[in-house]
């Protein structure tokens, strides 16, 4: 399987002191920012990343507080196939999103949701 980068999910109650956690502190760069969602950019290494989440009932993607790290691969269908194969716990089927990703939301064995995701080619 291509990954193509992996990305932890950080969750909190206080949006606004995280982000300054992580851009005035270490130095991440906001690559979108959304109700409910901030990716946050290594300026370094573009594909290290972190998403900050927050509660939010007008959230783009409520369904990011759901998952724990978010990975992005070559070929999300192989991807859900090959879990399905497997019988690997699919906590959300595969489907495409309006913003432009098609995903499916796996459990690992430690009880970690994985949202596993591609970009849709437009």
């Amino acid at each position: 399987m291509d990954i193509r980068r992996a990305i932890p999910v950080v969750f909190t109650e206080d949006p606004a002191a995280t982000r300054a956690f992580y851009v005035d502190f270490l130095g991440f760069h906001v690559a979108m920012d959304e109700d409910g969602l901030a990716m946050l950019v290594s300026p370094s290494v573009p594909t290290t990343q972190v998403i900050v989440a927050w509660p939010s009932p007008t959230a783009m993607d409520p369904a990011v507080r759901q998952v724990d790290v978010s990975l992005e691969v070559e070929d999300v269908d192989a991807a859900y196939a090959e879990a399905q194969a497997r019988g690997i716990e699919i906590v959300r089927p595969i489907g495409d999103e309006p913003w432009g990703v098609r995903r499916f939301f796996a459990r690992e064995p430690s009880g970690t949701t994985v949202n596993v995701a591609s970009h849709l080619v437009r």
